[in-house]
């Protein structure tokens, strides 16, 4: 892999002075959007990281059923897609407005935003079309709007890049956690679990090119699309994994969706709502109703989860590097019950919350977009192949100034 420093950087990298910046992150369980205001001291190579506020602002509910709509795949037109782009960018500008007045920051003082945007399409494996083989993304949320809005600089449209230089696009959070979460003696995996759940794998006194990491497959994703069927909307989440306790798993079901061939893959890997979405809940789960009870399918989905994490790391990291440490984040790191079913899938495994490293759990992927645009701003690689499958180390983003 290529050194993640470059020339025309090393002299900023040196002598980079404090700033500030804010992390924008809406993720695949299109709750809304998170906003992290960070101090980052120390050169981009290797930042010293200051949470400094964080809120998290729900999206209206006409707008999460329209953006659902197309990231369902349901029909909608390039109106469609198109108004949503710039409506969101409007909601991202507002989050990131809101976390500057919650901490007394005036937005100018900001050396930037990173918005990650919001997923409506993931293809991460590439398909032969017209001769070339062709992978894809889509994320919106306008980025000149909120450069407009804020009056701050903006990146936005990190994994474009990576796709170009024949990555997946995803994970990236992965050398944000090397940053943050090396250690030199013990094996660590930073786990998130948003609506899907990836991991970065950080061996013992690593290097950069010693890093891998890949998406396990769903996190809360099916969950959440579940408990949204039971309560016709009413409810998005189930808290704490409280349904799900009160049933039990329906081990046919289980092998059956264990068997789906995405587990089979070797990384690098990436997942989305194209393969866990609304189309898998209602054909494999959704199904079986009104003859099993609610319940035990939630809990099933929530044993779901936890296999396939456990069952990644038991595959894909245990024998290659060991794992002493996993540090867990992202919404799935409140249900207790998945949390609870993961230490005991790996007893050998010590499970502990990021918030423990000074990352709290539904905070630190806002904060990594952060980083990956401090990198941006300084002519920084944010990827890393051996994560992403990319030819190359390359800078992400796209830059949109006020």
């Amino acid at each position: 892999m290529p050194n993640l420093k470059n020339k025309s950087s090393r002299k900023t990298s040196r002598t980079a002075a404090p700033r500030l910046l804010v992390g924008l992150m809406a993720g695949t369980s299109l709750d809304g959007v998170d906003a992290a205001l960070v101090r980052l001291a120390g050169p981009p190579t290797a930042p010293r990281v200051r949470l400094l506020e964080f809120i998290s602002a729900p999206y209206p509910a006409v707008v999460r059923r329209r953006v659902l709509r197309v990231a369902a795949g349901e029909p909608v037109g390039a109106g469609e897609i198109s108004q949503l782009n710039f409506l969101l960018g409007s909601l991202f500008a507002d989050a990131a407005l809101q976390v500057c007045r919650k901490a007394g920051v005036e937005p100018g003082r900001l050396a930037g935003i990173g918005s990650h945007g919001q997923t409506v399409f993931h293809q991460g494996s590439a398909t032969l079309e017209a001769g070339h083989k062709t992978s894809s993304t889509l994320q919106i949320a306008e980025p000149a709007v909120i450069a407009e809005r804020t009056g701050a600089t903006v990146v936005a449209n990190f994994r474009t890049a990576d796709m170009a230089a024949g990555g997946q696009g995803a994970p990236l959070v992965p050398l944000v956690d090397y940053l943050l979460l090396r250690d030199r003696k013990q094996g660590t995996v930073a786990l998130n679990i948003g609506g899907i759940a990836n991991i970065t794998v950080i061996p013992a006194g690593a290097t950069p090119e010693d890093v891998y990491g890949f998406d396990t497959g769903p996190g809360n994703m099916i969950m959440d699309g579940l408990v949204r069927a039971f309560t016709r909307g009413r409810r998005h989440y189930d808290s704490e994994g409280r349904m799900a306790a009160r049933g039990k798993v329906l081990d046919d079901l289980l092998a059956q969706v264990l068997g789906d061939p995405f587990f089979r893959k070797r990384p690098p890997r990436s997942a989305g709502r194209e393969q866990f979405g609304e189309a898998f809940v209602k054909r494999l789960f959704l199904s079986r109703l009104p003859g099993v009870r609610a319940e035990d399918l939630l809990r099933t989905a929530n044993e779901f989860t936890a296999r396939t994490i456990a069952g990644a790391l038991r595959r894909f990291v245990i024998p290659r590097t060991g794992a002493e440490r996993l540090v867990a984040s992202g919404g799935g790191a409140h249900n207790r019950l998945l949390m609870k079913r993961i230490e005991e899938l790996l007893p050998d495994v010590r499970v502990m919350p990021s918030d423990a490293f000074g990352l709290p759990v539904d905070a630190k992927e806002a904060i990594a977009f952060a980083v990956l645009a401090d990198r941006t701003l300084h002519g920084l690689p944010g990827n890393l192949p051996a994560v992403t499958g990319a030819r190359r180390a390359v800078v992400l983003g796209s830059v949109s100034r006020p």
